[in-house]
């Protein structure tokens, strides 16, 4: 089951021939945080029987960040907002909407949302949204949504993980591929013209929910000393079947997303943010979908996958590199565990400083 834009496409525009601007927010500011802690391949190599090479060919990741002790998702997720607000030059009273997309929470209960307005002194509508890698996708199509449906003033969605607390230090097949990072954006509601999200493309396949798990914690199976002893706090993956899915799911989902934006291909998209998974899927990716690499944003090498962290802090780096301009076409794509995947297609606009600032928590 999906959910797509199936808005049918005015092609009236002989421009564009594009259909309009279905959700008008603008990304006013935009922010990063990450750990000063670095994992490189090398260390890991010392934990597992692994190496350099081996990681690089397999996943083209040479290092990743890891949070010190004492540190959680609310710390990066509060860093990257402070990031972002400053960007968009937005005082907190302005936000009416905070959207924390992470399936690494500080805790069951409250919400980590709960724990960042806190930390911010916010007074706001406030949630978390958990579609892991997919998870900050769902969130930008709700967020929007939101926006503009009850007419907020500015929306604060942040992607943030700490991933490397649920690696099994003796598994070479997930210890290399998880980090932990944070990024945010401030949206705000755009005009009737955009810019804005055109389409998109939201689902599960839930036949490949046991493909990708952290077994214990929740409901079903408490934590106990029978957990803990069996490693099922653990995360758990098939790799070989996650892979093969994972290019198959975002190769249709994009197709869906352009399709309803009444584009019969990518030659119009300007830049496409994946999730960064794997460098290897978004190699597989790129020629199904006529994308050249040129135009594709990866920084997999020194962060790894962070999740629902991970395409806002590469949108963020790929707008401090000046590699978006107002009008272009932006095709976001993540997808993850259960499996979710979410895709957009976004006409860019951006009213922040040019220069948003990818902060680093002290050790």
């Amino acid at each position: 089951m999906t959910l797509v834009d199936r808005t049918p496409v005015d092609a009236s525009d002989p421009i564009t021939a594009l259909a309009p601007v279905r959700l008008a927010v603008s990304f006013a500011g935009l922010g990063g945080a990450v750990p000063a802690g670095r994992i490189t391949n090398d260390d890991l190599a010392r934990m597992v029987d692994t190496t350099d090479s081996w990681i690089v060919e397999r996943t083209g990741i040479r290092e990743r960040r890891s949070v010190a002790p004492g540190q959680a998702t609310s710390d990066l997720a509060v860093a990257a907002s402070l990031a972002a607000m400053a960007d968009a030059g937005t005082d907190r009273s302005e936000i009416d909407l905070l959207v924390v997309t992470t399936c690494t929470p500080d805790q069951p209960l409250p919400s980590t949302a709960s724990l960042v307005a806190r930390e911010l002194g916010l007074r706001c509508a406030a949630f978390d949204l958990s579609a892991a890698c997919a998870g900050w996708v769902y969130g930008l199509v709700n967020a929007g949504a939101m926006l503009s449906a009850a007419g907020g003033r500015a929306a604060l969605l942040i992607g943030a993980e700490v991933l490397t607390r649920w690696m099994d230090p003796t598994d070479r097949g997930t210890l290399p591929l998880f980090g932990d990072g944070g990024a945010a954006a401030v949206l705000r509601p755009a005009g009737p013209h955009g810019p804005g999200l055109i389409s998109w493309d939201l689902g599960v396949d839930a036949t490949a929910t046991e493909l990708l798990k952290v077994p214990a914690g929740g409901s079903r199976l408490p934590a106990s000393a029978a957990t803990l002893a069996a490693g099922d706090h653990y995360m758990k993956m098939e790799g070989r079947e996650v892979f093969r899915r994972a290019v198959r799911a975002v190769e249709a989902s994009c197709r869906a997303t352009l399709a309803s934006a009444g584009l019969p291909d990518a030659s119009q998209v300007t830049l496409f943010v994946p999730h960064q998974a794997n460098a290897r899927i978004v190699d597989a990716l790129l020629p199904r979908l006529g994308i050249p690499v040129e135009r594709t944003v990866l920084n997999i090498d020194r962060f790894g996958n962070t999740s629902a962290a991970s395409i806002p802090l590469a949108l963020c780096e790929a707008v401090a590199e000046g590699r978006l301009r107002q009008g272009d076409l932006v095709l976001l794509a993540g997808f993850g565990a259960g499996m979710t995947w979410a895709t957009a297609l976004v006409r860019w606009g951006y009213d922040g400083s040019g220069h948003p600032e990818l902060v680093t928590l002290p050790a």
